[in-house]
C-alpha cells in the first residue's frame, strides 16, 4: 500500500512539474499527426497518445489527424507515418517518427520553442546565425532509446526556429524509416545531415553543429569569434600551421600574451594530408584529425583568428600589426607562414585549375573514382596521395622528372605493391581538354612525346614558401626565397622571427613543430632580455 501511495506522489509532481513547463508555452502550436494502418501503426498510436496527455496540460498544443492516404498529405508531400507537422508559421519543422522514450524531451523542447518563438543561444551561437546567407535543409536521424540524440536535435530546433527565413529541420526516427535511415548511410544516431552533407556524426556542442551547419562540413573545432577593433599582446603568431600553433602553446606557457593569425585554413598542408604515419604517438592518423587535435590544445593557451589576413607591421615599440579585421599592438612578430603547392608553370594547368587540376587528393579525390588521373611528383607528398588515390578506388599513373623515387622507402615499396604505373624521366609538357582535363601532353629526357589519357591530374613537387609578408618587412631571404633565420629564429630585423616551412629545410610536421616551440622560447628570453638593446648599449 505504501508503494503505491509512493508513486501516486510521485506521478502527481511529474505531472505537477509537466504543467508548469508546458504553461511556458505563450503561442498556438498547431499539430498535424499523418497516420496510417500499416506496420507503424503502433508507432502513431503512441504519437496520438503523447499529444493527448501532453493537451491536458495547456491549451496551446492543437491537434489534427489525417491518413497518409488523405490530399493533405500529398499536398504537405508526406510519405512516411507517424510524420508529426508543426504548422506554424513561418517555421518549417517536421517529425518523422514517434515522440517517445528519449525523444520525449526533445518533443517537449519543440513544443516551448515554437510557442515562445525565440530560443535560448549563445553570442558565439547568434553571430554564426546571422551571418548565415543562404538555405540549410537540416536531416537529423535519432532513436528513442539514444540519451544523445535530443541533444543534437535540440540544436537543429534552435537553428530552425532562430533562422526560419533559411533552415528548415526533419528529425527522422531510423527505427520507423529504415529506408530513409539507409538512403543516407546512418547506421548510427545521432547524425545531422545539412543539404545532404555530413555536418555532424555523434552529439556536438551548440556552436560546434551551427558551425557545421553554416561551413557545410563537420566541425570539431570551435573557434569563438572576436568583436575586438584592437588587441594588446606579446606575440603576434603570423600562420596557423604546426609551426604557429605549438609557438603559442610554448609561448603562452611561458608567460607571455599570444595571438595566433592565420588567413587561411588551420593547419596548413596538413588538414589536407590524407594520411600522416610519421608524427610521433599516432601510427596512423588523419592530417585533419591532427590539425584540429592541435587546434584543441593550442586554443587551450592562445587565442586563435582564422580568416584574417596581416596586411601591414609598422615597427616601432610597440609594433603594430593590421589585419583583415582588425589591429594588433605587440612586442614581437613571429612569421610561420609555411608554404603553398608549387606549379607546374605549363599549358592548361592554370586554365583547366578547378576543373580536373588538383593539388589535394584528400579535397578532390573521390571525384575521379573509377577514372583515370595522373600524378605528378615523386616526393613523399606525390607518394602518399597516389597512394590515397589508388586505395579510393582511382586509376593513377605517376609521372616523375628523375630516374627514382625521392620518397621514403615504405612509400616506394608500397607503389611498387599496388603495381602503380609509373614514368621515370618524364615531364608533363601540357594539359589538355576543353572546359576539362581530357589528357596530357608527356616530354621524355631524350626528346620523345606522347600523350596520357587522364581525366585529372593531381601536382605535388614541392611548396613555395610564403615570403610575401617577409618581403614587405625587408626580412632577408636565402638564395633558394626562404627566410633567412639564425640559430635562434631571429631575421635580419629585430623583433621579427620565423619558424617552419618558411625557413626551408626538412619539410615534415614534427621538426615544423619543434622548430615553433623553439622560437616561442627564444622570443620568451629575448623579450626579457632584448638582443637589439644590447647591441646598441655595445
Amino acid at each position: 500500500m505504501a508503494d503505491s501511495h509512493s508513486h501516486a506522489a510521485d506521478q502527481a509532481r511529474a505531472e505537477a512539474h509537466l504543467k508548469k513547463i508546458l504553461a511556458g508555452i505563450e503561442h498556438e502550436v498547431p499539430l498535424l499527426l499523418f497516420t496510417d494502418s500499416g506496420p507503424n501503426a503502433p508507432f502513431c498510436e503512441a504519437s496520438r497518445q503523447v499529444i493527448r496527455m501532453l493537451r491536458q496540460y495547456t491549451p496551446k498544443v492543437t491537434l489534427r489527424e489525417y491518413d497518409l492516404s488523405h490530399a493533405e498529405a500529398k499536398k504537405r508531400n508526406i510519405t512516411a507515418a507517424p510524420t508529426l507537422l508543426f504548422d506554424r508559421e513561418p517555421y518549417r519543422i517536421r517529425w518523422q517518427g514517434a515522440p517517445v522514450g528519449e525523444e520525449a524531451r526533445t518533443f517537449i523542447e519543440l513544443l516551448l520553442a515554437l510557442g515562445r518563438g525565440q530560443v535560448e543561444l549563445s553570442e558565439a551561437s547568434k553571430k554564426i546565425l546571422d551571418h548565415l546567407d543562404s538555405p540549410r535543409d537540416l536531416l537529423i536521424f535519432v532513436s528513442p532509446t539514444c540519451p544523445y540524440c535530443p541533444q543534437q536535435a535540440v540544436n537543429g530546433i534552435k537553428a530552425a526556429v532562430s533562422r526560419p527565413d533559411l533552415v528548415s529541420l526533419t528529425i527522422v526516427d531510423i527505427q520507423m524509416n529504415p529506408a530513409e535511415a539507409e538512403r543516407y548511410g546512418a547506421h548510427s544516431v545521432p547524425q545531422a545531415f545539412a543539404n545532404d552533407t555530413l555536418i555532424g556524426l555523434g552529439a556536438q556542442s551548440e556552436e560546434l553543429f551551427l558551425d557545421s551547419m553554416a561551413k557545410l562540413e563537420q566541425q570539431n573545432v570551435f573557434i569563438p569569434e572576436s568583436d575586438a577593433g584592437e588587441i594588446d599582446t606579446d606575440l603576434v603568431i603570423v600562420g596557423g600551421g604546426p609551426a604557429g600553433l605549438t609557438a603559442g602553446i610554448y609561448a603562452t606557457r611561458s608567460g607571455l600574451r599570444s595571438v595566433v593569425v592565420e588567413k587561411g585554413a588551420l593547419g596548413g598542408q596538413v588538414a589536407t594530408t590524407p594520411v600522416v604515419e610519421n608524427y610521433p604517438g599516432f601510427t596512423q592518423v588523419g592530417g585533419k584529425t591532427l590539425v584540429d587535435i592541435m587546434v584543441s590544445h593550442a586554443l587551450e593557451y592562445t587565442e586563435i583568428f582564422p580568416g584574417e589576413e596581416v596586411v601591414d607591421v609598422t615597427p616601432g615599440v610597440p609594433m603594430v600589426v593590421q589585419t583583415s579585421r582588425r589591429r594588433f599592438t605587440t612586442r614581437a612578430v613571429l612569421l610561420a607562414t609555411g608554404a603553398s603547392h608549387r606549379k607546374l608553370g605549363v599549358p592548361g594547368e592554370k586554365e583547366l585549375a578547378g576543373r580536373g587540376v588538383s593539388y589535394c587528393s584528400t579535397c578532390d579525390g573521390p571525384l575521379f573514382r573509377g577514372k583515370k588521373v595522373v600524378m605528378v611528383g615523386g616526393g613523399n607528398s606525390a607518394l602518399t596521395e597516389a597512394l590515397h588515390l589508388a586505395n579510393i578506388g582511382v586509376e593513377v599513373t605517376i609521372v616523375h622528372r628523375s630516374a627514382a623515387f625521392r620518397a621514403q622507402e615504405h612509400l616506394i615499396k608500397n607503389v611498387e605493391a599496388q603495381n602503380l604505373k609509373v614514368f621515370f624521366d618524364t615531364e608533363l609538357a601540357s594539359i589538355n581538354g576543353s572546359g576539362k582535363v581530357e589528357s596530357v601532353g608527356c616530354r621524355t629526357r631524350n626528346g620523345d612525346t606522347f600523350e596520357l589519357e587522364a581525366a585529372g591530374v593531381f601536382i605535388a613537387i614541392g611548396y613555395q614558401p610564403a615570403t610575401g609578408l617577409a618581403r614587405k618587412l625587408g626580412v632577408e631571404l636565402t638564395t633558394d626565397g626562404f627566410i633567412k633565420k639564425d640559430a635562434r629564429h631571429r631575421t635580419s630585423v629585430p623583433g621579427i622571427y620565423s619558424a617552419g616551412d618558411v625557413e626551408g629545410g626538412y619539410k615534415q610536421i614534427v621538426t615544423a613543430a619543434g622548430q615553433g616551440a623553439e622560437a616561442a622560447l627564444a622570443i620568451f628570453e629575448d623579450l626579457m632580455n632584448p638582443y637589439w638593446q644590447r647591441e646598441v648599449t655595445k
